[in-house]
Order: structure tokens, then sequence, then C-alpha cells
């Protein structure tokens, strides 16, 4: 699919408001059932990078090139709301989204009073509503709480956010050629995580929208907004959730020339720029406007926004030797 690049996705942050950041503590409780995080094993060497003539020509998804990394260990599912509240118990951290006071939410997502009550919108993509005191903690504003959802991914959490979380757990967040190289899960050149075919005998192998975006969603696949991060069949790494669910951000510096900018050997875009990448797609995307749930498909977004769908994973900053 090609066309112009779509925003209806992910929404840019638009400016900042009273901050509101003592609600997290009074959301988060300890639970008795923690998500324990697991890893991939040690995952390198040199794999089949990008793709041509799929995806929007704005995103930069090529040219196809062979791409060597270096080995790593990645988290098998998205940091998730539980995971993300302990951070925030023991540092006290206030995310951008409490800063600003406000936050983008899908407007199907929200009490229909609520829908009808908000009439500021963003013209080009209507279904995203700005929510005030929307944030980690309460997904969809104050009448709302994760606790019925401790094991959904985390979201409401910008790329700053994502980054004190790392450096606070000992992670880091992966670089888009290590996201890639996993989300593939060590198949070669394949469209989805688990092979060509969106879905293998009739079987849904990820969160994403289906019937008429915005207005009908089938719940085919038994989700209407975020899954729990352990959902559906995991790829040939463990991981689960690469493809829909949520956004997940990467380390590097969104272009559109990153393939050719980029070196071939652990490839980082480090030239800085106004956004930084994401991949996966989300539980929004659709075929007919957003297929950037494929495991080459890019998107960005500035480094202060979030929304009810983007959310990370992160990677081992230091993977231990094999045993001798």
């Amino acid at each position: 699919m090609t066309g112009d690049r779509s925003h209806c996705c992910t929404q840019h942050a638009a400016g900042s408001g009273p901050a509101t950041g003592e609600d997290a503590q009074a959301a988060i409780t300890p639970s008795s059932t923690p998500i324990l995080r697991r890893w991939s094993s040690l995952i390198g060497g040199t794999f089949h990078m990008g793709s041509a003539g799929i995806g929007f020509v704005e995103d930069g998804e090529g040219p196809v090139r062979l791409v060597t990394l270096s080995r790593f260990a990645i988290a098998c599912h998205a940091v998730s709301n539980l995971q993300f509240g302990d951070f925030v118990r023991a540092t006290g951290y206030t995310t951008d989204a409490e800063r600003y006071g406000w936050s983008f939410v899908f407007d199907g997502l929200l009490p229909e009073e609520t829908r009808a009550a908000r009439t500021t919108r963003v013209q080009e993509t209507p279904w995203w509503v700005p929510v005030t005191r929307a944030y980690w903690a309460q997904p969809e504003g104050p009448a709302s709480s994760i606790l019925d959802r401790l094991d959904h991914p985390v979201v409401h959490v910008s790329w700053n956010d994502a980054q004190a979380y790392c450096r606070w757990s000992g992670t880091r967040m992966p670089t888009e050629a290590e996201w890639e190289m996993a989300a593939r899960g060590g198949l070669d050149r394949a469209t989805y995580p688990w092979g060509d075919e969106l879905k293998p005998g009739g079987e849904h192998r990820c969160n994403i929208w289906q019937g008429n975006f915005p207005d009908l969603n089938t719940l085919d696949d038994g989700y209407f907004g975020t899954a729990p991060v352990h959902s559906f069949v995991p790829n040939g790494y463990g991981l689960h959730n690469v493809a829909g669910n949520v956004w997940e951000w990467c380390e590097d510096y969104f272009s559109p020339s990153y393939h050719r900018l980029t070196p071939s050997r652990d490839p980082l875009n480090r030239e800085p720029a106004p956004n930084r990448s994401m991949r996966g797609g989300s539980f929004l995307c659709h075929e007919s406007y957003c297929n950037r749930y494929r495991v080459a498909a890019r998107s960005s977004n500035t480094p202060d926004s979030a929304s009810s769908n983007i959310g990370f994973r992160v990677v081992r900053a230091e993977p231990p030797r094999d045993p001798a």
C-alpha cells in the first residue's frame, strides 16, 4: 500500500497544561500476581531488514538490505502497567502526559456521554480526543483505572518516559534494527512475525482493528482496546504482540532515509531529528489505511508525545555472557 503519510495510528502532543502527577501513586496497588519479565535467548547475526513497495513511501521502509547485529536479549512482552507502576512507586516519576495535564485517547474507548461532550478534536483525525487528566494510570481519564488491566501494556508513555524507566531498570530501548530482527522471529523476509499470511488457518495472531475503521470493530480477535502483554501465540523468539496492540518506542531518531544513512553493522540513527522511531502498529491499525503492523513497517512521533496506543518494550543493557 502506498500513499500520503497517515497519522491515524498515533497523534502528536500539542502543548502543555497543569500538572496532575499525584494521582499515579494513589491509582497503583501491589499485585499478588506479578507479571514477570521474560527474556528472549541471545539474538544476533545477519538478517534481511526492510521491505520494498508495500508501505507508505514517506516511511522509508527500504531498500531491503543485509544488516548484522551484535547479540542482545529483548523482553518477550511490552512493559506492563504493573511493571511501570513499580517504577513510579519507587521513584515518584511524573510522566509527560501528567505534566501536560492531558493526553490523546481514542474516542471509541470513551463512554458515550464523554464522547458527546468533547468538542475539541484533531480535524484530520477526529477519532483522537484530548482528554484532561488522561495518563498511564487512568488511560481514559479520571473515571478510568488500570486495576483491572495490570497485565496490559502501559500506554500514554512518551519516549522520554520510556527512557526514564530504562535508566531505573538497567535496561534500554531497542534500536530499530534490533526490534525488527527480534520481531521477525528467525523468519527471512516474512511479512509478519509468523509468516506471510495475516490469519494462518483463520487464526488471529495479533490485536488489530477488524471491520470498518473507525466506526465498527467486529472484535474478531477478541479485543477492542489493548490486550494483555502475553496474548496470542509468540513468534520464533518467544516475543508476544510485536504486531498490533501498542506502538513500541525505539532508540533511534526517525529518518525516512534510515536505510540509506545508517551502517549495515549495528545501525542506530543518532542524527538529531524532531521525531523518534516507533515500531509494531497498534490495536487501531487496519489494512484499509494503515498496514503498519508488518515487521518492516516504521512510524514516528515527537519524544514528548503520548496516547492510548503507545507503549514500549526493553532490551538488556548488558546481556549475560554464555556459560563457559
